[in-house]
């Protein structure tokens, strides 16, 4: 028993480890020397404090939007539409930046508490879409995700372009009071870096030890069986999708109040995309999303120096984290090769005495 729970908790590195091995037979077959590519991506990633703070920044919106994925991911939802949410939430936060006059704590909070909201109600309306309507949540959030980008297109050309003129590049610089204080002049705001721990904790209590969670797990695992319980399919959906929507609204937030100071064209940088591979890599385990979080933030960021090194193409960073997945679609997890459960799986399994209606 002792061997088969080791094997549980190291599986994940398994397709990262194999994925690694491929990378590595690839620039080999290239005749590129994988110790420099490899030398060069760390150096791209933790050369200089500058660098590490923007592995750091850039991992907390992937993190907040991987944690919101956990909780549609366990409902058994694809909330495809995460990337719309993160830029209503950008949105929010950038018309109380721009136009509302008021101290910087109270600019913050604002700022937060409406970013969460949009993202909230832009994910609430795929999940109504869904219950309501029949459509299911891949095709409404692709949707929903054209009608965000355009919307933010027509705000950045239209009624917020610059004096100068209307462009795509983005609006005019917020003042530095509607912003997040950075670390050392970095695109590191501390105060994010909090909100994501703060987040985190939430995520993983609400998932391993509350009724909810529990509720969640019996809709993802058996929608027919979860009814039968007295497990409304329809509210539990819409709360997943508006939970997962909030965090991903505060995602877009940090994205455009630290990041950036303005909102500007694709704001979200395909950052729920990239969640949806972390959570797939985790295996739905709660602690492994901030450090595959980090781990692809730092493979991406490091990736950018390869072409100036070693005259590598920086898609290598893409290419290295989504063959990881596929790998992990191939391996696939523990439970499902039969080895075993993780102490996390047996947490979240449900107890049908403790599920009511």
């Amino acid at each position: 028993m002792r061997i088969r729970t080791w094997i549980v908790r190291i599986w994940p590195l398994v397709p990262i480890l194999a994925a690694l091995l491929f990378t590595i037979g690839l620039l080999v077959l290239f005749g590129a020397d994988p110790v420099e590519v490899f030398q060069a991506m760390w150096q791209g990633a933790f050369g200089t404090q500058d660098k590490t703070l923007s592995v750091v920044a850039f991992t907390i919106p992937l993190l907040l939007s991987s944690l919101g994925l956990l909780l549609t991911f366990t409902a058994g939802l694809w909330n495809i539409g995460i990337e719309g949410q993160i830029v209503m939430g950008a949105v929010a936060a950038s018309w109380v930046a721009l136009f509302m006059d008021a101290t910087s704590p109270v600019l913050i909070a604002v700022e937060v508490i409406l970013a969460m909201l949009a993202g909230a109600l832009w994910a609430g309306v795929a999940g109504i879409l869904k219950t309501r309507g029949g459509v299911h949540e891949i095709f409404g959030g692709l949707a929903l995700n054209s009608l965000a980008i355009i919307f933010t297109n027509y705000l950045i050309s239209g009624p917020w372009q610059p004096p100068e003129g209307g462009s795509f590049f983005g609006t005019v610089p917020f003042r530095e009071i509607s912003q997040l204080s950075r670390f050392a002049d970095s695109r590191f705001a501390p105060f994010s870096l909090l909100v994501a721990m703060v987040a985190l904790v939430m995520v993983f209590v609400a998932l391993r030890g509350t009724t909810w969670g529990l509720k969640l797990k019996a809709l993802g695992q058996n929608p027919r069986s979860a009814f039968l319980l007295g497990v409304s399919s329809e509210r539990e959906t819409i709360l997943a999708m508006m939970f997962c929507g909030a965090l991903a609204g505060l995602a877009g937030a940090v994205r455009v109040l630290s990041w950036y100071d303005n909102l500007k064209q694709n704001i979200s940088g395909g950052i729920g995309y990239l969640a949806l591979l972390v959570v797939m890599l985790a295996a739905y385990r709660t602690l492994w999303v901030p450090l595959i979080a980090f781990f692809f933030s730092a493979v991406l960021n490091g990736a950018i120096t390869l072409q100036l090194r070693t005259q590598l193409h920086s898609s290598l960073g893409g290419i290295l984290t989504g063959v990881m997945v596929l790998f992990v679609l191939l391996f696939g997890s523990s439970k499902a090769l039969g080895i075993g459960k993780s102490s996390e799986d047996e947490a979240l399994e449900p107890d049908t005495s403790e599920i009511e209606s």
